[in-house]
């Protein structure tokens, strides 16, 4: 006697059941810096960095707006908020309101989020070329005066790989993908 689990495998996936995603993975690999320690620490965030793009990047509309989460957190949020995040860290930006910078508008397009998340970056990184791992950042005070540079990489590099992770996590709900 047969596996009728055996016949129905043969005859393809059971078209009253919802066509799962693809899944497709991406994968690149983590960067290659030589030993100084600035570039390092910038080698692994601009990685991130990047990664936090990519999961933007031809994501579908609304979805890329859309939280599929109770937090309400979505993609187009995170990387809005990380733009803030830089601009406040390295070019010393002052948030008036940090909940705000996680909503994306109606008006604000995914090409001018992503464009001005990747100026902030720009301009982080020619500072970052420019000054000492030691000097004091402008922002990010502490109760004996400011952090270092070196702290405020190191900070943000926390900061995007956190925000990363939550990317990979909504991407996936979206459409499947995964992947750096």
């Amino acid at each position: 006697m047969s596996d009728p689990r055996s016949a129905a495998a043969s005859q393809g996936p059971d078209p009253r059941q919802p066509a799962r995603p693809v899944r497709r993975r991406r994968d690149s690999p983590p960067p290659r810096t030589d030993s100084q320690e600035r570039d390092v620490l910038l080698g692994f965030l601009d990685y991130l960095r990047e990664s936090i793009a990519a999961k933007v990047e031809g994501a579908p509309e609304p979805q890329v707006r859309t939280s599929a989460v109770p937090s309400g957190t979505n993609l187009l949020g995170l990387v809005k908020h990380l733009t803030h995040v830089e601009r406040f860290t390295f070019l010393g930006e002052d948030v008036s309101d940090w909940p705000a910078t996680f909503h994306a508008g109606a008006d604000e397009t995914v090409e001018a989020i992503l464009a001005g998340y990747r100026d902030a970056v720009d301009q982080a990184n020619e500072l970052i070329a420019a000054s000492s791992l030691d000097k004091a950042t402008r922002k990010v005070p502490t109760r004996n005066g400011a952090h270092a540079l070196r702290w405020a990489l190191t900070h943000m590099i926390e900061e995007t790989g956190r925000h990363a992770g939550h990317a990979d996590i909504l991407r996936e709900l979206i459409d499947g993908q995964t992947g750096r």
